[in-house]
């Protein structure tokens, strides 16, 4: 096993570079000046090692578009945070740094211990070409007071989707103004990130949309609306309200991911757990959503070492992840510090356990259209405008001359 440099001995290795002492400034793009690489970049900018980084802040929706016309015209930063199923975009066009064998060199950085869908992420045609950040996921969320009033075992959450549709028949409540169930088939990202991982259980992918069982994923979510089960405004908002009208007692179970626990301490005035995902049926395939950030060098960096350093001293700091950014770590075997919650403590395992089954968006270089396809699918079935099966051949026949 490599051993994890700590910040001091990492400063001694790095300071007696003379390049580096003569003094090397990089730049980092990234969507938050106060996330992990944010605050680490500052941490390492003041150690002895004659590395500065300057950090500059995109906005989330702006950061592809700037990286973009950025690489096209050679101003693009050193150093940069993206969206992971973004990276694909980038690596496959040669705008990202092939680290892999500085990676099998490295004594700090073991790839092998990222969970695989983070780990795919980061790879193209068998080359890394970063590291991740943090991983995210989604699992069910349960409001165990309304399941102990419906009748239901508060310790016997739904594991089927059979379970998990009874469970919302039985706690669904419109005369208190309670759906069932609240997750977002909004026609954006946030939807495909939601209704990928039912394909995916059901057997499909992004490439095989079509694949037999999927259909059934799309038909479960559409009974949950035509029954009423979830709310109308399902097809239009966001994970952040869905998890809202849990939070507000409004429904009694929401599907949405660890970045919400803070949130839930705070707001949520009842009981609450966390399950994984349920799957098709018993004893079947389980698969989960990955969200989160990479880190990537680009390939026209002047200062390479200095650059891959960095990424050095980030993986090193990968057990403050959780307890100081209430991210998810990527990297398998870090151990989560209890937080003093014991809701939030026992929610992050699950979430831990959960992102062994997450599953990278891609990676393609073209996933904005793919996931667009996919978008299209769900909402004509969920809007009546198409039956199941019909949107996803469909969808799939406009991903094929995509991916091929």
């Amino acid at each position: 096993m490599k051993r994890i440099i700590g910040p001091s001995v990492l400063a001694l290795t790095l300071s007696m570079s003379g390049a580096w002492a003569q003094g090397v400034t990089l730049t980092l793009w990234t969507e938050s000046a106060t996330a992990p690489e944010g605050v680490f970049a500052q941490e390492f900018s003041e150690m002895d090692n004659g590395i500065t980084i300057d950090v500059r802040e995109i906005r989330f929706d702006d950061l592809v578009t700037d990286t973009l016309r950025a690489v096209a015209t050679g101003t693009n930063p050193d150093l940069i945070a993206i969206d992971n199923p973004d990276h694909a975009a980038f690596a496959s066009r040669g705008a990202f740094l092939d680290i892999t064998d500085r990676v099998a060199a490295s004594d700090v950085i073991e790839i092998d211990r990222v969970f695989p869908g983070p780990r795919s992420s980061l790879t193209w045609e068998d080359r890394i070409y970063g590291i991740p950040r943090a991983s995210n996921t989604i699992a069910l969320y349960y409001n165990k007071d309304l399941f102990r009033a419906a009748g239901l075992d508060p310790d016997s959450p739904p594991q089927t989707w059979d379970q998990l549709l009874e469970a919302a028949r039985m706690l669904n409540d419109p005369a208190n103004d309670v759906y069932g169930l609240a997750f977002s088939a909004r026609a954006s990202e946030e939807g495909t990130f939601q209704f990928l991982p039912w394909a995916q259980m059901a057997g499909g992918s992004f490439d095989s949309i079509n694949a037999e069982g999927v259909a059934d994923a799309l038909s479960l979510w559409k009974t949950f609306l035509d029954e009423g089960l979830a709310s109308p405004d399902t097809l239009t908002r966001g994970q952040w309200d869905s998890t809202g009208t849990f939070n507000g007692g409004n429904a009694a179970m929401v599907i949405s991911g660890p970045w919400e626990l803070g949130r839930m301490a705070s707001d949520a005035q009842f009981d609450w757990g966390v399950t994984l995902l349920p799957v098709k049926e018993e004893g079947g395939e389980r698969a989960s959503a990955l969200g989160d950030f990479n880190l990537a060098v680009f390939a026209n960096t002047e200062n390479p070492e200095a650059a891959f350093a960095f990424l050095e001293y980030f993986w090193s700091q990968a057990d403050r992840i959780w307890p100081e950014f209430t991210r998810m770590p990527a990297i398998e075997g870090v151990a989560l510090a209890p937080t003093g919650d014991a809701r939030i403590d026992a929610a992050a395992e699950v979430f831990a356990e959960q992102l062994a089954y997450a599953r990278n968006r891609g990676p393609h270089p073209e996933w904005p259209r793919i996931s667009q396809n996919i978008q299209d699918a769900f909402q004509s079935v969920l809007t009546g405008q198409a039956e199941p099966q019909e949107a996803l051949d469909r969808a799939a026949e406009e991903i094929a001359e995509i991916v091929n």
